[in-house]
């Protein structure tokens, strides 16, 4: 389990019994204000721990919806508009407008660690959006994967999402002739 310095603190007391938990490997010192009471943490569970209200999104949920078999290079987290800059090398932060940043939130559990992730119709419809944008052989891949699956696609969500957006008749459009 991880546990902030603070939560740590309220458990052992005092700083010094925190370094002294630390020193007899009761518990680790994952990074600055981090420990676990195991030595090695998956890097999905700091990520849960240090940013809780974020999203995963982009590769990430393309990859853990197992619609790429290529590993992300980075871990994409959505946040909203107003949150703060995540510095940390190994996550590209995607800032959405908060009235659209709750829409298609759900859990998923990866690697025994519940994670916030945007669900598959979200994923769609934010890929199609950004088509041009992608390589396209990666594109293909994603699109026909869903296309696999365009049976368990809740239809009537991937018309609510559509209808957030300003060019809805186009993306509806490429959504039916590339998907469905």
């Amino acid at each position: 389990m991880l546990y902030f310095h603070k939560e740590l603190k309220e458990k052992l007391k005092s700083d010094y019994q925190i370094q002294k938990a630390v020193l007899n490997k009761e518990y680790y010192k994952i990074e600055t204000g981090l420990y676990s009471d195991i030595e090695l943490v998956s890097p999905l569970e700091i990520i849960c721990k240090k940013y809780p209200d974020a999203i995963f999104t982009s590769d990430s949920a393309y990859y853990y919806y197992d619609l790429t078999d290529v590993i992300p290079d980075y871990f994409y987290l959505a946040t909203t508009r107003s949150a703060s800059r995540i510095k940390d090398n190994n996550i590209k932060q995607i800032f959405i407008p908060n009235d659209l940043f709750e829409f298609g939130k759900t859990q998923i559990t990866i690697e025994n660690i519940k994670i916030n992730i945007y669900d598959e119709e979200r994923i769609l419809v934010d890929l199609i959006r950004k088509k041009n944008t992608i390589p396209f052989d990666y594109y293909k891949e994603i699109i026909a994967n869903y296309r696999a699956k365009a049976d368990t696609l809740d239809i009537y969500k991937i018309q609510k999402y559509i209808s957030l957006y300003k060019n809805e008749l186009n993306l509806y459009d490429t959504l039916m002739r590339e998907v469905f």
